[in-house]
C-alpha cells in the first residue's frame, strides 16, 4: 500500500444532510441554566485550564449574584456531562483526558471476555495537510478546500506485540489552522491518549460526539491494514467531536474489527 494519501483511498462520510436532527432554539433558560451557561463561557475562554480547580461554590454565587444551590445545580451538570469533576474534600476541577475517569469515554470498543479492556496499541501511519475533501470540510464547518490535517494510525489490543494485526483503523481530520506545526514526528513521540495531546499542546479540548455506525466491508485498503480478507465485515464509527461551545474540532473514520472485540455503550 502507498504511503501517499489521496481522497479516493478513504470512504469518506458523507456530508450532514436537512435530514440530520437539528437542535431547538432554546425560548427560556432557568437561573442554574443560564449559570451553566456562563461557567461554559468561562472554561471556553480558558479561565480555568483542564485539570485546575474552579472557585469554590461559596465564591461563583457571590460572582453571579445567586443562590449556593443554584451553582451546586449546575455544577452536577457539567460533572454529570463529564466537564467538570468532583473530588471529594479537594473542590472541584475542570476535566481533562489525562484523567483516568475521562481518559477513553469516546472509545466504545472493548475486547469479549470478563476484563473487556479496549485496544490500547496505537501506531501512527501519517500525518499531513491538504485541501479539506468537501465532505470534511462541511462536517466541519470549513471552506471548501481550507486546508486539514489528515491522520491514520492503527489500534491494538493491549499488550499485543508488533507482529500482531491491529483492531482498529482511523482516519483523522483535523482543522489546520487549530493545530499549527501538529506533524507525524510529535504524534510518534506521545505515548498518552490523543485528546490529551490536543488538550495539552493545542489548547483544543473534545467535550462531546456524534457518531453514526453502519457495517461494512474492508476492501483491499483496510483489509491489508487489519490483516483481513477484503469481504471481511467490519463496523464503521464515523464520530464529529465538539469543543464547549459545540464547534466541530475533529472528523474521525474508524473501522473496527470486531471478531473478538465489541462495542460497548451503557444508555441512561
Amino acid at each position: 500500500m502507498s504511503d501517499r494519501f489521496s481522497a479516493s483511498s478513504v470512504l469518506l462520510p458523507s456530508a450532514p444532510s436537512a435530514s440530520d436532527p437539528a437542535p431547538a432554539e432554546a425560548v427560556y433558560l432557568p437561573l442554574y441554566q443560564q449559570i451553566k451557561a456562563l461557567l461554559v463561557r468561562s472554561l471556553q475562554g480558558q479561565e480555568w485550564a483542564p485539570g485546575q480547580a474552579i472557585p469554590a461554590e461559596t465564591e461563583l454565587a457571590a460572582r453571579y449574584k445567586v443562590s449556593q444551590g443554584t451553582v451546586r445545580k449546575a455544577i452536577d451538570e457539567l460533572a454529570a456531562e463529564n466537564l467538570l469533576v468532583r473530588r471529594q474534600g479537594k473542590g472541584t476541577f475542570v476535566a481533562t483526558h489525562d484523567h483516568e475517569q475521562t481518559q477513553f469515554r469516546f472509545l466504545r470498543l472493548r475486547a469479549d471476555g470478563p476484563e473487556r479492556e479496549g485496544p490500547r496499541q496505537r501506531r501512527y501511519q501519517r500525518c499531513e495537510q491538504l485541501p479539506a475533501p468537501a465532505s470534511v470540510a462541511a462536517h466541519l464547518g470549513l471552506a471548501p478546500g481550507a486546508g486539514v490535517l489528515h491522520i491514520r494510525r492503527t489500534l491494538g489490543a493491549a499488550g499485543a506485540d508488533a507482529a500482531t494485526a491491529p483492531v482498529i483503523c482511523e482516519d483523522i481530520w483535523l482543522p489546520a489552522a487549530l493545530f499549527p506545526g501538529l506533524t507525524l514526528e510529535r504524534l510518534l513521540r506521545h505515548k498518552g491518549p490523543l485528546y490529551a495531546f490536543f488538550e495539552r499542546e493545542f489548547n483544543v479540548r473534545m467535550t462531546r460526539a456524534r457518531e453514526r455506525l453502519r457495517a461494512v466491508a474492508a476492501g483491499p485498503d483496510l483489509g491489508t491494514l487489519l490483516g483481513l480478507d477484503a469481504h471481511a465485515p467490519l463496523l464503521q464509527v464515523e464520530r464529529l467531536s465538539l469543543t464547549y461551545d459545540g464547534s466541530p474540532v475533529e472528523l474521525r473514520l474508524g473501522h473496527y474489527d470486531t471478531r473478538e472485540h465489541h462495542y460497548w455503550n451503557r444508555l441512561d
